[in-house]
């Protein structure tokens, strides 16, 4: 039976914060916990060695740390340590997975994948499997508001958006380098998803490779195809960033943004976008305490959910969200959280300032949300999980 578990610190510091979020919920269940510092890793072999006990060890991660060619973690013949330990390995993958084929090669034996997104499920599903899938497994949110939750008199901020912008013409020298030609089919594949935003990455990148390169298209290249579509990713998902932020702020609405990047946007009206650096996952927290709506813009997960919107749920803030079939499914609009399409982004002003017009229907929102995040949309839920489905299993 698993009863010590080993997760992850000193990488990306969101993954960071997931982890010690988890691993408090682990310890409430009587799981023994050590942090292995992506850092430090000599320092964390030793360490690791003197806590891990054959059989009763597991190791839970996100997005491939632990098990992507750490130089510590395996040895001279690329054999991972855990396979000389028994040790399970659970990954969280918290982007689309194309990102990450090159590190399929490090997996240890005895490995199970995670994902966030239904689509995401689909693609291991498809093209790898051969990997064992745990539960389908929304991010979590996080609490750090007092209770009560702060009043609407309390919170200084009256819109947010927490997280950084590239501007989508950062990738035009990827979309260039193999030619006209192949500029012409990134181009009108992002044409696509902006026509189109209810679309997903793997259904839409594939109609637009097999409409161009039916000829040569097999299953097998098909999938090393994908990890060449990153960059359609990184775009369309900032140019949406982008439209939001830009069509709430050139409306008249002020919007404070936490985040890099963000004076490179472009709009009519940039006096009403206050920007501030890029801070780390607590002090995201602290701002959407002080905040009465929080925004958020999907990123690309078509049937899941992101932590924006459970941390601001957690939080007090009433949080302005596009959906997902996932969301759809799991919250409800006007009640728990506010919808806005990204087809119909002129709408959003109008339910922004709704709400920034009725104090009574924000608390109800208020108190309606955290009452739904709170019952079943923290990491702690998670954790609980993963304990009943994955590892009383292993």
């Amino acid at each position: 039976m698993i009863k010590k578990l080993i997760l992850y610190t000193g990488g990306i510091e969101t993954l960071m914060y997931f982890s010690l979020q988890l691993g408090k919920a682990f310890e409430k269940r009587g799981y023994e916990i050590f942090y292995y510092d992506l850092r430090d890793e000599l320092n964390s072999i030793e360490g690791l060695r003197d806590f891990a006990e054959e059989g009763v060890t597991a190791s839970v991660g996100f997005n491939f740390n632990g098990c992507s060619g750490e130089d510590f973690l395996y040895d001279k013949n690329d054999m991972h340590l855990y396979d000389f330990l028994q040790i399970p390995m659970i990954n969280i993958v918290v982007d689309h997975p194309f990102y990450y084929h090159k590190f399929l090669p490090y997996l240890p034996k005895d490995y199970t994948q995670i994902s966030i997104d239904l689509e995401h499920e689909d693609y291991v599903k498809r093209f790898f499997p051969d990997i064992k899938r745990g539960p389908f497994l929304p991010l979590a949110g996080t609490r750090i508001c007092p209770d009560p939750l702060p009043p609407w008199e309390e919170r200084p901020i009256d819109v947010l958006f927490v997280g950084n912008y590239n501007p989508p013409e950062d990738q035009d020298p990827v979309l260039k380098r193999n030619g006209p030609e192949y500029e012409h089919f990134y181009r009108e594949l992002l044409q696509d998803f902006i026509d189109h935003p209810w679309g997903e990455l793997t259904t839409t990148i594939e109609k637009h490779l097999r409409d161009n390169f039916a000829d040569e298209l097999t299953e097998e290249s098909l999938r090393d195809t994908f990890p060449y579509m990153i960059m359609i990713d990184l775009y369309i998902r900032h140019y949406f960033r982008g439209e939001v932020v830009r069509t709430l702020v050139d409306s008249g609405v002020p919007v404070t943004v936490y985040g890099k990047g963000w004076d490179r946007l472009t709009c009519k009206h940039p006096e009403n976008l206050i920007c501030h650096d890029n801070v780390d996952s607590l002090t995201c927290l602290k701002r959407i305490c002080e905040a009465k709506v929080s925004l958020n813009v999907m990123p690309w997960f078509k049937r899941g959910a992101h932590d924006r919107i459970f941390n601001s749920m957690l939080n007090g803030a009433v949080c302005v969200t596009d959906s997902s079939q996932y969301l759809d499914a799991e919250l409800k609009g006007d009640e728990e959280v506010i919808f806005y399409s990204l087809q119909e982004l002129s709408a959003l002003p109008d339910k922004v300032e709704n709400i920034l017009n009725d104090r009574e229907k924000w608390r109800q929102l208020q108190t309606h949300a955290y009452e739904k995040a709170a019952t079943r949309h923290t990491w702690d839920h998670r954790a609980e999980r993963i304990h009943r489905e994955v590892l009383r299993g292993v």
